[in-house]
């Protein structure tokens, strides 16, 4: 397997429901909005980037013009397993899950893992803590694609993560960019205050 077979997808498709009335995939961030940043680095690892995002995302959409990516739209109610399925229609190889709203991971990160996988085909790799945590991306082997393609429920991939657990094996990345998602103004503010605006 090479790193060229895989597909990143790009999960997009919340309703930012605790974000008070603001779109958190549209915050801005050095001058653009965190889903075009995130599925930009996503295409600079050279393979196949899906984005999947909800029927009423057309803000969603118009910030992803331009970019050489395919837009996918989930169209069942259970949440993440619905973004999932409708991801992987006609993939056969490796998939790599990223959440759309974690900013501190980049396209390094990506590739990392990307890497590893083509190296270990069998192996689930699992993004983690520095203090081994674990967190997302996660890069599925293309054996369990037909899994991802079948879950059910807004847990996302947790029971295949569960029942293939002997597969799994943490990357731990940098601090804490492997769990750290913005879903609430505070979380952005906190952030922000952080990273010195």
């Amino acid at each position: 397997m090479s790193a060229a077979e895989a597909t990143i997808l790009l999960l997009a498709a919340g309703r930012s429901s605790r974000m008070q009335g603001r779109d958190k995939l549209m915050e801005n961030i050095d001058g653009e909005p965190l889903v075009r940043m995130m599925a930009r680095r996503a295409l600079r690892t050279g393979v196949p980037v899906r984005v999947v995002l909800g029927a009423d995302h057309a803000a969603r959409r118009a910030a992803l013009e331009g970019l050489d990516l395919q837009i996918l739209e989930a169209t069942g109610q259970d949440g993440m397993a619905a973004s999932i399925r409708a991801g992987v229609v006609g993939v056969t190889g490796p998939v790599l899950l990223v959440l759309a709203d974690m900013p501190e991971i980049t396209a390094s990160d990506l590739h990392l893992m990307l890497s590893l996988g083509a190296q270990a085909p069998d192996a689930i790799l699992r993004a983690a803590s520095q203090d081994g945590r674990p967190g997302h991306p996660v890069l599925f082997p293309a054996d369990l694609v037909p899994e991802l393609a079948a879950i059910r429920g807004d847990m996302g991939a947790r029971d295949i993560l569960r029942a293939a657990a002997a597969r799994v094996h943490l990357l731990p990345l940098e601090g804490e960019r492997a769990l750290i998602d913005l879903d609430t103004p505070g979380d952005w503010a906190d952030w922000r205050a952080k990273r010195g605006g």
